[in-house]
């Protein structure tokens, strides 16, 4: 992820936690009376997810990457056949694999390392990077606003919410088992 270049106004986040737990509740994914740790959880999302929806329809779009995941579903859409048919796609998939074998959450800090490590060990930017990345942890290939939905996954995972959430690392064993 990386900051807004100087001279440019930081984007408004209109969205609040409570925003994001109507969105939730919406889809049946909240029980009647939030926990906690499903309020905090709100708010993190509402903070990172926020100013990169224009829209509510754009919020609760990244809110069903966290809490909808389905790898066979995903590698069977044309998008994945283009991303995982690029140079070294695979590779990035299999790297990232060994670096989530750790069960620690995956935090920001680890996330930054572990996509460092990724560039270092093969020797690739930009979207031959990121998007099988983005792919195989959030079901799609897109840009930057998909780094904050794999941040919030982890998170969800642990808050309990009524629909089980599916981790990074469950999610990546699920796509490399999908994969083949």
């Amino acid at each position: 992820m990386t900051a807004p270049q100087s001279g440019s106004a930081p984007a408004e986040n209109k969205f609040r936690a409570v925003d994001v737990l109507r969105m939730l509740a919406a889809r049946d994914w909240l029980s009647d009376e939030p926990s906690p740790e499903q309020s905090a959880w709100a708010e993190r999302a509402a903070a990172l997810l926020g100013a990169k929806s224009a829209d509510s329809a754009a919020l609760n779009d990244l809110l069903w990457l966290i809490f909808h995941y389905d790898a066979q579903e995903i590698l069977g859409t044309m998008e994945a056949h283009m991303v995982m048919s690029r140079y070294a796609a695979r590779d990035v998939i299999r790297k990232l694999a060994n670096q989530l074998l750790d069960p620690a959450p995956l935090t920001t800090e680890r996330f930054n390392e572990i996509v460092d490590a990724l560039k270092s060990q093969l020797d690739i930017r930009g979207r031959e990077l990121f998007h099988p990345l983005r792919l195989a942890l959030a079901g799609r290939s897109g840009e930057g606003e998909l780094d904050r939905v794999i941040l919030l996954l982890d998170g969800a995972a642990a808050a309990n919410f009524p629909v089980a959430v599916k981790s990074s690392r469950a999610r990546l064993i699920e796509f490399c088992s999908a994969l083949g």
